[in-house]
């Protein structure tokens, strides 16, 4: 296991009778705590930041998630509305063409009633003129008949 910062600074150093001198030897302990502890800080900064950064991940990927299903919501849902209005235009004109025959059969069952009123009022006239024909030729008397 690695030394603290704080170890370092309070390392004992031991006297040799040919040892180093002491004062650099701190100096050079000061320096290496120094930068030794702005490394750990460093670390800790990293640390946060990729802690943060996998919490905004998670955020990110249960977002992609939510849009994902989002968008398949929506898919399903205009695919259910496309049938939907096929559904409903098939009983549109499924309703127009029985509308459509309703008004062909009652228009054809309407000709043919004024057809046969026609026929019945021709056979009226006929009947009415042959009478009136009849009337004629009974008012002239044999004499005028025969003058005529």
């Amino acid at each position: 296991m690695g030394l603290t910062p704080v170890e370092i600074r309070h390392q004992p150093i031991g006297r040799g009778f040919w040892g180093y001198r002491r004062g650099s030897v701190e100096r050079l302990l000061d320096e290496i705590a120094e930068s030794y502890e702005d490394v750990w800080r460093e670390r800790a900064d990293f640390a946060d930041k990729i802690e943060d950064l996998e919490e905004a991940l998670s955020l990110h990927r249960d977002l992609e998630t939510m849009l994902r299903q989002t968008l398949v919501s929506a898919e399903t849902a205009a695919q259910e509305q496309r049938e939907h209005a096929r559904r409903d235009s098939e009983l549109i004109v499924g309703e127009a063409h029985a509308e459509a025959r309703r008004i062909t059969f009652a228009a054809t069952a309407e000709r043919e009633r004024l057809q046969t009123e026609v026929r019945r009022l021709r056979e009226l006239l006929r009947t009415a003129l042959a009478t009136v024909d009849e009337l004629d030729g009974a008012d002239e008397t044999p004499g005028e008949a025969a003058a005529a």
